[in-house]
């Protein structure tokens, strides 16, 4: 079999799982039940596979930490950001960046930092557009900087 999947660990995935069900529309595949430091869980968010893993000293399993900047994000396109920031306001995570439209309105997006320390982006596409429109729209805006 190969696949690919996200792992992270969290201090507790006993408390983490129904946590990220209150914001996304998550698939839970397989969890665990034992003492905290031994459990796991995975989930699919949009198809994608996300292994939750219990903090584990004795296994060199750490999560991140209140305030420690990761340098990683996990972005998320949803069909309303707005539901899904306000889920996410109401489950205590930290606002990084409210709902904010970009790019002449093609796309709105969100940052939040959650109570585990990860980093999550939300887009909401409004209309598409390519790779080339994108480069022009910044290319503009750039010539208006100067």
């Amino acid at each position: 079999m190969i696949e690919f999947e996200i792992d992270m660990v969290v201090e507790d995935c006993l408390e983490a799982v129904p946590f990220y069900q209150s914001i996304f529309d998550i698939e839970i595949v397989e969890a665990t039940s034992f003492a905290k430091g031994l459990n796991e869980a995975v989930f699919k968010l949009h198809g994608a596979r996300l292994h939750l893993l219990d903090e584990n000293l004795e296994y060199q399993l750490i999560a991140p930490k209140p305030g420690d900047p990761t340098p990683i994000w996990f972005n998320v396109t949803v069909a309303d950001i707005n539901d899904t920031f306000q889920k996410a306001v109401a489950a205590d995570c930290k606002v990084i960046q409210g709902v904010t439209e970009m790019m002449d309105s093609a796309i709105s997006n969100a940052m939040f930092s959650d109570k585990f320390g990860y980093v999550w982006m939300l887009h909401q596409v409004h209309r598409e557009v390519s790779f080339e429109e994108r480069v022009k729209m910044f290319e503009d805006a750039e010539k208006k900087a100067e």
